[in-house]
């Protein structure tokens, strides 16, 4: 054989050796990466219907990338960094939000949402900077080494059989609410989540109402308030506050029940639309008057989602008749847009945790100390609204708040954490009285109007409120609106002022018919949009989405967009 051709055989076969030994190394690479992503399933995926959905919704993010890349390494690596990122932000939401993340969050990230991040992570920017410096080779690196090709057509019929399985999976085996609020099977709800999302927006909208009805709210000409001042407006948001001795088998001291009760010496009942976790449910509820259970699979994004299209409830009203309005919020105001949120319902001022100089949750004392300083600095010829929230009763409670505070407390002997949480009701109670009285010395002769409520029962009273329950029986129970999981207390009380209207403060009142009764308790006129709500509220008995199975929130939700006071929904 001549020479020449001996060499180029010998090149040939060397070629062919080199092209094995470097498919070989493109095959368990990919093999590698699809390894990778089963033992993060089986890491973070409990049960058959999320490992299901988890590898779906594997499947449908590889295709998709295949549909442009063609390159199924680095395809699947892109796709495992998406999953991995996922989990991270799922677990870090679930820290601060105790909720893992939504498909929803997706579509309607937002400026707050960033801002948020960055200030609870300032070095983000740079970590992300670095995360692309290393990124970018690896990727090119990967480009270069994938010797496989897959068409197009192909790719898109794997993500189309994919599409359509999750999409069969979520509508035949619905996902439950209340699973967001645990720490697990992030891909798989996220997943889930998505298809349920697309189809209510497709369906039935963000917001629920009527498609038409043939009344309308009256004209709102002649809507005058008195001439005389009206009271000051104190609204305290008691975090994570009910009357737990309420509770079978739970010993509380022997005067813990008088927190709960209001001037008139009555212990009433609060209807919540949260089920121990959600404040910000309860703060659309009390600022607009309206339900969050009418946005459906869009209720957790509530304040982002409303921000900006509600020109009706208390603010509103209270501003009409020459309120200043004001805020004094616990925590940073990016967090779910608050602050965008409620300067569009009509809070002139809102004052967050970095206004007031703390970075971390503080006494109650705290917060009532900087409200009597404001009000100090603002009361002249205009009447105050000033929104409270509290905090020293957040979770969690498993470790003593400021010890130091209760130096004669001795637990009542229920177990750690409720022993805590009652503690800290307790220091919630002399912070409120001591806050009381501080009105009556410093402001002599000025009237005032307090409101309190507690924004939703804590996490864990739904495991003692019926201890026969597992976990699947209680977030049932929750998902039949079981109210025992969603009652707190609302209390009125009054310093140097006699409220005026209590006819509407029944004894069990759903959270949405809050302002109304601040309203007529405060002896302030009704525009039209609470005149007819007041109405719904007699018809109802106190009920606000629940009544007629949604009908009359329904009914009511038409009304305010016909009016053009819901917007954009």
């Amino acid at each position: 054989m001549p020479p020449a051709i001996s060499f180029l055989k010998a090149r040939a076969l060397a070629a062919g050796r080199a092209a094995d030994r470097a498919s070989a190394g493109a095959i368990i690479c990919l093999g590698s990466v699809h390894l990778a992503a089963i033992a993060v399933m089986a890491w973070s995926e409990f049960g058959l219907v999320p490992k299901a959905a988890f590898i779906l919704a594997w499947g449908l993010v590889n295709f998709a990338v295949l549909i442009v890349l063609r390159r199924p390494i680095l395809s699947a690596a892109l796709a495992l960094t998406l999953i991995v990122v996922l989990i991270v932000m799922s677990r870090f939401k679930h820290d601060i939000m105790l909720m893992t993340v939504n498909f929803v969050d997706v579509m309607i990230v937002d400026a707050d949402t960033f801002a948020f991040f960055l200030a609870i992570f300032p070095d983000t920017a740079w970590a992300l900077a670095i995360a692309a410096v290393v990124a970018v080779p690896i990727a090119a690196l990967l480009w270069r080494a994938d010797r496989f090709r897959v068409r197009r057509r192909a790719a898109l019929a794997g993500a189309a059989a994919c599409l359509l399985a999750l999409t069969a999976l979520a509508l035949l085996v619905p996902g439950d609410q209340q699973e967001e609020f645990y720490d697990r099977n992030y891909v798989s709800k996220f997943a889930r989540s998505g298809v349920i999302a697309a189809l209510d927006l497709w369906t039935r909208g963000i917001l629920e109402s009527e498609a038409a009805v043939t009344d309308r709210l009256r004209s709102a000409a002649g809507y005058a308030c008195a001439a005389r001042k009206p009271p000051h407006i104190v609204m305290v948001f008691d975090e994570s506050s009910f009357d737990i001795g309420a509770v079978a088998g739970v010993k509380v001291p022997p005067d813990y029940g008088a927190h709960f009760r209001s001037f008139d010496g009555k212990a009433r009942a609060f209807v919540v639309e949260g089920a121990g976790g959600p404040s910000w449910y309860t703060e659309y509820n009390v600022l607009t008057g309206l339900s969050v259970r009418s946005y459906g699979r869009f209720a957790d994004f509530i304040t982002r989602v409303a921000s900006g299209r509600i020109e009706r409830g208390l603010p509103h009203a209270l501003r009409h008749c020459g309120y200043k309005t004001f805020s004094l919020y616990p925590w940073l105001g990016a967090f779910l847009g608050a602050r965008s949120f409620q300067t569009t319902t009509g809070i002139d001022r809102f004052i967050d945790a970095r206004d007031m100089g703390t970075r971390t949750i503080e006494p109650d004392r705290f917060y009532f100390d900087v409200a009597a300083r404001l009000i100090g600095q603002e009361r002249r010829e205009q009447p105050l609204f000033l929104l409270v929230y509290t905090a020293a009763n957040h979770f969690p409670w498993t470790y003593r708040f400021r010890a130091e505070l209760t130096p004669q407390w001795r637990d009542p002997g229920n177990g750690a954490e409720v022993d805590e949480y009652i503690r800290r009701q307790s220091m919630s109670a002399r912070d409120y009285a001591q806050f009381v009285d501080r009105l009556r010395r410093d402001f002599a002769g000025e009237p005032f109007l307090i409101v309190r409520f507690g924004d939703h029962q804590p996490f864990f009273a739904r495991r003692i409120i019926d201890p026969a329950l597992d976990e699947a029986g209680i977030a049932q129970r929750i998902a039949q609106a079981d109210r025992r999981f969603f009652t707190t207390y609302y209390a009125i009380d009054a310093v140097n002022f006699a409220p005026a209207d209590v006819s509407s403060a029944l004894d069990t009142l759903d959270a949405a018919y809050l302002p109304l009764v601040v309203l007529e308790a405060a002896g302030l006129p009704l525009d039209p949009s609470f005149a007819e709500q007041k109405k719904l509220l007699q018809r109802c008995k106190g009920t606000f989405y629940g009544c007629a199975d949604g009908a009359e929130a329904r009914r009511f939700n038409r009304l305010l967009i016909d009016a053009g006071l819901i917007k954009g929904l």
